[in-house]
């Protein structure tokens, strides 16, 4: 049997997506075809986001290759999703979950305290949460996929670039390759954006497809999943506004920081099957 997976084609998109055609293989019988897709996202790098429609910029393409049965199933970086996804396809199944924070990088020896010191990232969450911890930064648009990142602040556009630990860390990327220095931020000071880290498989409801990514699905990222989307949802929130959640399961309890402001974080626990109601409780709060 074969199963066709859609993507982004980025370097970072398809490494993501031979992860789970790994996955699906280990099943035995299966058969992947990774088919690459141009989106609107990564055609138009000269303007923000939100300029050009926000978070589905990223998946519009995608999806209509789904309901048009281009392709069986469809690999995202989970908090690229928007809101809702197109009537009749629902996430199927989830990876484990990868290192959910983001990071500085940054020439080495810089004074990252220094006023002025020019941050490049589109994000409005990371804008905020940065100038929180370093109040005399500045901020500057940038857009491309990871590698492009690097090489405009190995090139003196930025004094440093605001990214996903788990970009980095599925592109065997080396920052001191670069000649640059991390500063990796802890979730509780540095919400990340939810679902950062998860990497999420899109298809039709009700298909084999849909069937084999539940089959494969790690549960414990699941729960994370489903509570930060709920955060998400109740606020439905674009990338216009600046949210950050993130969520940690142990010993049967789940643990949720959520973001919106420069002088809020809050925090909550509860138990597993409440976890949609700690999402709703927190939400009310911001």
């Amino acid at each position: 049997m074969k199963i066709r997976i859609g993507t982004r084609s980025s370097r970072l998109a398809m490494t993501q997506t031979e992860l789970f055609a790994h996955e699906l293989r280990k099943i035995g019988g299966i058969e992947t075809e990774i088919i690459p897709i141009s989106t609107k996202g990564d055609k138009t790098l000269d303007k923000p986001l939100s300029k050009i429609g926000g978070k589905g910029v990223f998946v519009g393409e995608i999806e209509k290759a789904l309901l048009d049965s281009e392709i069986d199933c469809a690999v995202h970086s989970a908090k690229d999703l928007p809101v809702r996804l197109a009537e009749g396809l629902e996430i199927s199944g989830v990876l484990k979950r990868s290192d959910c924070r983001d990071l500085l990088l940054y020439k080495k020896g810089a004074d990252i305290n220094r006023k002025g010191f020019v941050i490049g990232t589109g994000s409005l969450r990371r804008r905020m949460n940065f100038r929180r911890m370093f109040p005399y930064s500045e901020f500057a648009e940038i857009r491309g996929n990871v590698d492009t990142r690097i090489r405009k602040l190995v090139s003196g556009e930025y004094d440093g670039i605001i990214l996903a630990c788990a970009g980095l860390e599925r592109l065997g990327i080396d920052p001191q390759s670069f000649g640059l220095e991390t500063k990796i931020f802890s979730p509780r000071e540095f919400v990340p954006a939810p679902c950062q880290g998860i990497i999420a498989v899109e298809t039709k409801s009700g298909t084999e497809a849909a069937r084999l990514a539940a089959e494969i699905s790690h549960k414990e990222t699941l729960l994370r999943f489903q509570t930060e989307r709920e955060v998400t949802r109740l606020l439905n929130a674009d990338c216009t506004v600046p949210l950050g959640a993130c969520s940690f399961v142990d010993s049967g309890m789940i643990t949720l920081f959520v973001s919106k402001s420069e002088d809020k974080i809050l925090t909550g626990h509860a138990e597993l099957s409440r976890r949609l109601e700690l999402a709703e409780s927190l939400v009310k709060k911001l």
